[in-house]
Order: C-alpha cells, then structure tokens, then sequence
C-alpha cells in the first residue's frame, strides 16, 4: 500500500509539473503569436525580451525562495521593453511629441506600481499569493512565465503605435485616451494611499476599510488598473492598422487577469475568510459594487 501511494503521489506530481510547464509554453506562444500578427519584428524581439526577463530572474527567486523581487521584475520589463522600443523607433526617425508621451505614460505607472509594491512587500515580509508556490519550481516559473504575458500583452498595443511607421499619431483620440489614463492612475494612486494609510494606523488592525473610495468600490485599485490601461489602448488606437488591432486586447485582459485569476477573486475569499462573521462586512459586501464603482445613497438614522 505505502508503494502504490508513493507511486500515485509520484505521478500527481509528474502531472502537475508537466501542466505548470504546458501552460507556461501556451502564455509564451500567445504572446509570441500577437506579436507575429503585427508584422513587427522589433515588437517580436520587444516580446522575446520581456520574457527573458523573467525567466532569468526566475532562478534567483527559486534558489532562495523569495518572491520579493517579482513585482519589481514586472515594472522593470515594462520599463525595458518600453524604453527598447523607443530607442529603436528613434534610430529610424518615428519617434515624435506623443510618442514619448505615451512611452512616458507607462513607465510613470511602472515605477509608481513597482516602487509601491516593493516597499509592500518588504514592509509585510512575504507576499502570501506564492506561499504554497515557491517550493514547486514548475508552478513557480509558470508564474514568472504568466508575469512575462502580462507585459507583453498590456503593452504590447502602445509598443506597436510607438514603432508603427510614423509613430504615435496625435488627434483628438489621443488626447481623450491620456484622459482616461490619467483618470485611471490617479484613482488607483489615491486607492492604494487610502488601503496605506489605513493598514499604518494600529487602531484599524483587523479591520477592513470601506470609506473613501473604498465606499464605492470594493476594490477601487484594480478598477483604477483597468481604466489606465483603457486610455493607453485609446491612445494607440489611431496608430494601428490591420491585425495590429487585436493589441488592443489590453484592458479586457487586465479585466480577467484582476478579475478572474490573480486579484479579486484571491482578496474576495480572503476577506471572507477574515470578516465573513462580521455582519458589518457581509452588508459591505451586499451594498457594495466588487469592481465598479457606484454612488450610495446615505441610510437616515
């Protein structure tokens, strides 16, 4: 008996490896692919980099078991594939004013979410999401893998705009996705610092917060997220032609990754494994919009 159980251990362990590397294989190829469809080949190599990325940070992080480096590795590749693409388009003269503004855009973001995320991390002294990750190497290079996916296909649609033919194009939509941006940004910003200085204060210590914008939204951060890269899409959109247009899968994939995988549906178990008693919470939770957010009308004493 002990045998067939090592044996049967053995191959749910084989299978699951064998698993974390295929999906690993089918993020790249679906990276990889929307790249190819551009017609670009320095969006190809701008792709192929932000992998690369990954995976060699990926051996530090398993070697001493620390994901404390993974969300600034994420910024990081944006600001190096960003940052590629720019240098390259400038060497053949198609970089212009709205060019750098939209390049400029994403690395703001990116140092302002890395640097936020980072000193999180270090201040709390894990990141709870790759407690039961970071022992498996497959499953733990698969998330390295989906991290390379996430810059690729967030920004791949601003990469393309960036090293199409004449660049950024500047016109009214331009203008209304930098809008929509800077409204997305500044809403998540605002969230983060609300959540911040919420956790800093000893007195709300097992507590959850639901004022500010946290009345509205009980995830306000992530609505912000989606809504930036909204306005980045919008910004590029006059720059694409063809089957460039799928790049602008952008936002909608922020929404499911946030949504469905990696966000939302890891804090909403969480909370209730917190504050599902609390009947404050659960009437949080009843009047209070998961994602978008919605103005309440204040209950009479």
């Amino acid at each position: 008996m002990p045998l067939k159980i090592l044996f049967r251990n053995s191959c749910n362990i084989m299978k699951q490896a064998f698993l974390n590397l295929l999906f690993s294989l089918i993020a790249f190829s679906i990276a990889y692919s929307i790249a190819l469809l551009t017609g670009l080949q320095v969006i190809q190599q701008a792709v192929l980099i932000a992998f690369v990325i990954q995976w060699f940070m990926f051996i530090p992080a398993f070697i001493f078991q620390t994901e404390k480096f993974y969300d600034l590795t994420g910024s990081v590749t944006y600001i190096s594939v960003v940052s590629y693409i720019s240098i390259q388009s400038y060497s053949t003269t198609n970089v212009n004013l709205v060019s750098i503004l939209l390049a400029s855009c994403i690395i703001l973001w990116a140092i302002r979410l890395g640097s936020f995320l980072f000193t999180r991390i270090h201040e709390s002294g894990e990141d709870k999401r790759f407690k039961s990750i970071k022992p498996s190497p497959t499953r733990f290079f698969m998330t390295w893998t989906l991290q390379g996916m996430w810059v690729s296909l967030c920004s791949m649609c601003a990469l393309t705009a960036i090293a199409s033919k004449n660049g950024v194009i500047q016109n009214e939509i331009f203008y209304i996705g930098m809008l929509v941006f800077i409204s997305g940004f500044v809403i998540e910003i605002i969230a983060d610092w609300q959540k911040s200085s919420f956790r800093k204060n000893p007195e709300n210590k097992d507590q959850f917060i639901c004022h500010g914008l946290w009345y509205y939204s009980r995830h306000p951060n992530y609505f912000g997220e989606i809504i930036l890269w909204l306005g980045i899409a919008i910004m590029s959109f006059s720059s694409l032609s063809s089957w460039q247009y799928i790049t602008l899968i952008s936002p909608l994939f922020t929404y499911m990754l946030l949504v469905y995988i990696s966000g939302v549906r890891i804090l909403e178990i969480s909370g209730m494994e917190k504050w599902g008693h609390l009947e404050s919470y659960q009437a949080y939770v009843r009047t209070t919009s998961s994602l978008f957010p919605y103005f309440k009308l204040a209950k009479k004493k």
